[in-house]
């Protein structure tokens, strides 16, 4: 996974809902993994999809999160996730993080970048 290419399009940035989050699946630049894109505004930020806790993906149905105010919960168990930093803040994993994934906008295109790029 440290191979991710400056040139991995997620998707575009109208294609998530402002204010919520989406999934993009079968990520290539990630070895097929999904990813979750989350949107307020022009501010971006994506996370693996999956939980600290037992491995499992926080949507609920491909693609649908349980978003409540600031948080992120995931369906299977609950923990809920701060969606400006990725940390559990209450469930069974608390105090973990959710992997954390570099993105950029570009040209209204929500970019997957290289984590040691500036």
């Amino acid at each position: 996974m440290d191979t991710i290419s400056p040139t991995s399009l997620l998707c575009r940035l109208d294609a998530i809902p402002d204010g919520g989050a989406t999934a993009i699946e079968s990520v290539a630049a990630l070895d097929n993994e999904s990813v979750i894109v989350d949107r307020r505004g022009d501010a971006v930020r994506a996370w693996l999809n999956v939980c600290p806790h037992a491995g499992r993906r926080l949507d609920y149905a491909p693609g649908m999160f349980l978003l409540k105010d600031e948080l992120l919960i995931c369906a299977v168990h609950g923990a809920s996730f701060n969606r400006n930093d990725g940390i559990c803040v209450a469930g069974p994993c608390r105090g973990e993080h959710l992997r954390a994934l570099a993105v950029e906008l570009r040209d209204g295109e929500v970019w997957l970048v290289p984590c040691d790029r500036p």
